[in-house]
């Protein structure tokens, strides 16, 4: 059934793949305007609809640039519960920001966090509220080509590279695979840590990335449990039962690595970027409570966890207590030099000449 309606929704998907290609071709001949700035600019995104590990690398860049530049990240705050341009402070939510911009905002006070749908508006409102900034990340923007960045990373899943996929609905594209081809850096990501040389070629092959296009891959590393509400690490015996509950695109991962650590690991899944209520809650904690097993605890992500916090109270009242599982990006193959030296490269050549 399911094959004979993706089969009735590649009409759709002609269509949709039409208009974008039009729009592109508007930007690519002028006839729509993209705004450049002075600063660095690096926009992260990816061609499908979600679930490719995007966050991850951009944290990894944020770590990479914060020591040695004034860096900012620009989210349109997906999901958020309100618009306009919000740069981040003390007192901001994920419901104010987005769970992203939010996630960045709590594990990196020292730079610059901000939403705003109209990213070439955002941009300047960014740089009066913070003037020194040097190096401005473009989260999510690989189709957002009202404005024109330095350098374009385009992040595509091993298991569901953007070389084997459609555009939607048929598929999980926005926009047609040759899109690509404004990228100036490819990413791999999610390969299992042990991808080989030879698989490694036969992708490189399949993707055949352009001569002024670096290709990289990387594999998700999970780190520490720690409490959601005190930070502090959660020591978990390996024989405890994990009841994962998490809001993301693709959970997969991150199930298979808790059952490589945990006897018995039971997933319950939301919708990408959802907003907990009372009754979620309540939920996850009978849902905890039905489990077997003596030793159990609720693991959830830390994109779910700043959304969780907005629960604090409902989550004590329950005595629920849930430990976070954070994730990063590794380079394969030893190419995490190349990674960084290609972007302080592209960083140092386009920072403003002081004076001018």
């Amino acid at each position: 059934m399911l094959k004979y309606l993706k089969i009735l929704l590649y009409p759709f998907s002609l269509l949709y793949g039409l208009v974008m290609w039009i729009r592109n071709r508007f930007y690519d001949k002028g006839l729509l305007t993209a705004v450049e700035f002075d600063i660095p600019t690096i926009a992260a995104g990816n061609l499908s609809v979600g679930g490719t590990g995007k966050t991850p690398h951009v944290e990894y860049l944020i770590r990479l640039l914060k020591d040695t530049f004034r860096v900012a990240t620009l989210s349109r705050g997906y999901n958020r519960r309100t618009s306009g341009y919000i740069l981040a402070d003390e007192h901001s939510t994920a419901a104010d920001i987005g769970d992203e911009p939010m996630q960045f905002h709590e594990k990196f006070p020292e730079i610059s966090v901000c939403v705003g749908e109209e990213r070439m508006l955002a941009i300047p409102q960014l740089l009066g509220d913070e003037p020194g900034t040097q190096v401005v990340l473009l989260d999510d923007a690989f189709q957002h080509r009202s404005i024109k960045p330095g350098m374009n990373i385009l992040i595509t899943d091993y298991r569901r590279r953007f070389t084997r996929d459609h555009v939607v609905p048929f598929g999980r594209l926005r926009e047609g695979r040759k899109g690509y081809m404004r990228a100036d850096c490819i990413i791999v990501s999610k390969c299992p840590p042990d991808l080989s040389v030879a698989e490694k070629q036969a992708i490189e092959k399949e993707i055949s990335p352009l001569p002024h296009q670096r290709l990289f891959f990387t594999t998700l590393q999970y780190g520490a449990l720690y409490d959601m509400i005190t930070r502090q690490p959660v020591e978990i015996p390996a024989s405890a039962t994990v009841l994962l509950a998490c809001g993301i695109a693709r959970p997969e991962p991150l199930l298979e690595a808790l059952k490589n650590r945990f006897s018995q690991v039971f997933l319950l899944s939301f919708p990408d970027h959802y907003y907990y209520s009372e009754k979620d809650i309540a939920n996850i904690g009978k849902e905890l409570n039905d489990l077997p097993g003596k030793d159990k605890i609720v693991i959830t992500t830390e994109k779910d966890a700043v959304r969780l916090h907005l629960l604090k109270k409902e989550l004590a009242e329950q005595n629920l207590q849930l430990a976070v599982m954070p994730v990063e990006i590794s380079f394969l193959f030893g190419e995490a030099d190349s990674f960084n030296n290609f972007i302080f490269d592209y960083v140092g050549r386009h920072l403003p000449v002081p004076g001018q």
